[in-house]
């Protein structure tokens, strides 16, 4: 009897033991499978920025045949967006929403290159991903489209004029600066009063005469679904910015200072010229101007918000909004072209005409590269490094940086 107690104890202990060694192997193969995938996606990483890199490389050594590329591509499909705009406006939306998920994706690649990619969590970009979602995935929501339509015609389009956002066809990048806050003010202003679709929405069969898309009950309703919700959409997007960039990210921010975000843009800009704005965020001091500069933000949305209301019920005053925008796209663009892009033309000249005697000073009469030690005979060695820090100083000066949203 005994002896069977003590067999069965040990059959126990052995399963016991079996079953604690496969759950070891579990572990040690679910350890192994994470270790596995954590390799394979840096790899990924890596290849995707290397891909990254090499595309924006050759972007920038093939510069002027882009330009020229670009400003009859630019030129083309202006013309082209306009006809449409008068034969199918009801097909705008869809236009915007190619635009946006084909140039977007390569924003990201260019400037994930420069270092500007933080840009991407700007409000611009928060705001068009909820214009996609509402124009593919819920067309007839009104209350959305009334959210949507603040954020267009509020923070958006008054950005273009307060940023100066260039319409330059030669520039790829300031094309698409314009498009990201011109288009949806654009799409919204149609699906307001343009489109067919909305027209037949104002007299469905069987019931009384509307007399407007999206239904306006009274007073409380517009400002509730133009103003409130926004401003609290609003909200949560600025919360989600400031953990991610001031908190997640915060100290991969402060170890490479190249990195640029909206605030390190304009701050900088506001310090270079000394002008009110910079004075302003000083008023609590140098370590609150992140904190002026969310209050300032903030102020301004609200007061674009607050002003898309009168736009929303007058059509008159919807069109020449849409006219001020694309002419101070316009005539922001005309100014790039004629004062800022000849100063840029001539520091790359003078650059280049700076790096030949340079080149010249690194080869010897015979031929042969000089080294260090003739450097320092020759007494060339400093002549070497202040033509090196001119070259740098005039290639950051004349790099056109985007527009902050």
């Amino acid at each position: 009897m005994v002896s069977n107690e003590e067999a069965v104890e040990e059959a126990n202990g052995d399963s016991f033991q079996a079953v604690r060694q496969r759950l070891r192997d579990r572990s040690k193969k679910v350890a192994q499978t994470k270790e596995m995938l954590s390799k394979q996606a840096v790899q990924t990483r890596e290849i995707l920025s290397k891909q990254a890199v090499k595309i924006a490389k050759q972007a920038e050594e093939h510069e002027r045949f882009i330009n020229k590329v670009t400003h009859l591509l630019g030129v083309l499909g202006f013309g082209a967006f306009c006809f449409v705009l008068g034969a199918r406006p009801q097909d705008i939306p869809y236009v915007y929403c190619l635009f946006y998920v084909t140039f977007v994706p390569l924003r990201w690649i260019y400037y994930r290159f420069k270092k500007w990619h933080y840009y991407l969590l700007d409000f611009c970009y928060y705001a068009n991903t909820i214009f996609l979602v509402m124009l593919l995935l819920y067309p007839k929501n009104e209350k959305l489209f009334m959210v949507c339509f603040s954020f267009a015609e509020g923070p958006l389009a008054w950005a273009l004029i307060v940023w100066r956002c260039s319409l330059v066809f030669s520039s790829v990048d300031k094309i698409v600066s314009v498009l990201i806050h011109l288009l949806p003010g654009i799409v919204f202003f149609t699906i307001r009063w343009w489109d067919p679709v909305t027209f037949e929405a104002m007299h469905p069969e069987g019931t009384a005469r509307r007399s407007s898309w999206p239904y306006v009950e009274d007073k409380s309703y517009l400002w509730t679904w133009l103003f409130v919700v926004p401003l609290a959409a609003y909200t949560i997007w600025q919360v989600l910015y400031f953990l991610i960039v001031n908190v997640l990210r915060r100290q991969r921010l402060l170890r490479d200072p190249e990195v640029m975000t909206s605030y390190r843009e304009l701050s900088k800009k506001a310090q270079k010229a000394n002008n009110i704005w910079w004075r302003l965020s000083g008023l609590l001091g140098d370590q609150n101007r992140m904190l002026m500069y969310t209050l300032f933000q903030a102020i301004f949305t609200v007061a674009t918000m607050a002003l898309t209301v009168p736009i929303f019920l007058s059509y008159e005053m919807h069109v020449v909004f849409q006219i001020l925008k694309v002419s101070a796209s316009v005539w922001n663009g005309g100014s790039f072209l004629l004062e800022v892009m000849p100063r840029q033309v001539i520091l790359k000249e003078k650059r280049k005409s700076e790096t030949q005697p340079l080149q010249t000073q690194l080869v010897q009469s015979d031929g042969k590269p000089l080294l260090v030690d003739d450097l320092n005979e020759n007494g060339s060695q400093q002549n070497l490094l202040s033509l090196l820090e001119a070259s740098d100083e005039m290639n950051s000066s004349a790099e056109a940086e985007p527009q902050p949203s």
